[in-house]
């Protein structure tokens, strides 16, 4: 039996794990009010406390285009706390395993695709969400300069666009796929004819239930340290995770229309940003652990609405 911290278990990648994990461990949860990450020293106690074999770090701040570009500071600020004291405080209790959880975010805005891990910090970042990128592309780092300096065994994962049950349709903050889902169906409720998007439409993305995502992160903690530092190699010691599979906003869109039967139109403004045009992350690594995704786009949206009732 391991005791296991999940940190962010409210989150939409936390709560996939929490439902995932193997129930034969201990695991331990906390949430804001029990638990204030941002403070190392509260941090710091309660891992001393517990003295936690694995940690997963899924707590963070996250939102997107619109969220990124209005609160940059709280982007970087946050991640970078949050993110130090879990991995600082599980280094002073000698947690054997740690996961810590990137985005795509992290690579070059140019970079060639599909996105392999050695093309980290080989070009300019999207500068929509750079702040968001540079926290999680130090969260690696640090992991990684631990395990060289110190023989840690703290690991990183890099998932593509994440979607499911605890998803943000906030549409401040919210991600692209959340934010139509709730555009769309707030129109057809209220006999809207006409969405409007953020952009051109021609940004393709991938997409990655997170469901399927969850069963990487257990399965990357699941093999040993050698195994992992055989997949992912000395210099770059994480994992990219995703689909394999593309689709334009504009297909995107619809598709969420045609799975909830919304018979209007869409309108482009194009004065909003597209964020980078394509995101597709190389999978190879993940796949040696014989790790595939389950779930199709659609049969995701259509779980999604169906259990959060949405389209009420």
């Amino acid at each position: 039996m391991k005791k296991i911290f999940i940190a962010g278990h409210k989150g939409m990648v936390g709560s996939a794990i929490l439902r995932n994990i193997s129930k034969k461990n201990k695991i331990v949860i906390a949430d804001r009010k029990k638990l204030n990450l941002l403070n190392f020293e509260k941090t710091y106690s309660f891992f001393k406390r517990h003295k936690f074999n694995h940690v997963y770090i899924c707590a963070a701040k996250v939102g997107g285009i619109l969220a990124n570009s209005k609160f940059p500071a709280d982007f970087i600020f946050e991640n970078l706390q949050v993110q130090n004291n879990c991995i600082i405080s599980a280094f002073k209790t000698k947690v054997e395993k740690l996961l810590f959880l990137g985005s795509s975010c992290i690579y070059p805005k140019e970079a060639k695709i599909p996105i392999k891990e050695e093309f980290l910090l080989t070009g300019k970042l999207e500068r929509t969400n750079d702040a968001y990128a540079l926290a999680k592309i130090a969260g690696i780092k640090m992991c990684e300069s631990f395990n060289k300096q110190y023989g840690t065994d703290f690991r990183a994962i890099m998932p593509t666009n994440l979607y499911g049950p605890n998803d943000n349709y906030n549409l401040t903050t919210s991600h692209v796929l959340a934010s139509l889902i709730k555009k769309i169906l707030t129109a057809k409720k209220n006999n809207k004819k006409i969405v409007t998007i953020w952009g051109n439409g021609k940004p393709k993305r991938e997409f990655l239930h997170v469901d399927d995502f969850a069963e990487a992160c257990i399965k990357i903690m699941s093999i040993s340290k050698k195994k992992y530092l055989k997949i992912t190699g000395k210099d770059n010691q994480f994992i990219n995770v995703g689909s394999g599979k593309e689709i334009s906003v504009k297909d995107l869109a619809l598709l969420i229309s045609d799975i909830v039967n919304y018979k209007g139109r869409f309108k482009y403004d194009k004065t909003k940003p597209n964020g980078t045009m394509r995101k597709l992350i190389d999978s190879s690594k993940i796949k040696q652990l014989n790790w595939h995704p389950k779930t199709t786009i659609r049969l995701g949206i259509e779980t999604v609405i169906e259990k959060l009732n949405l389209h009420e």
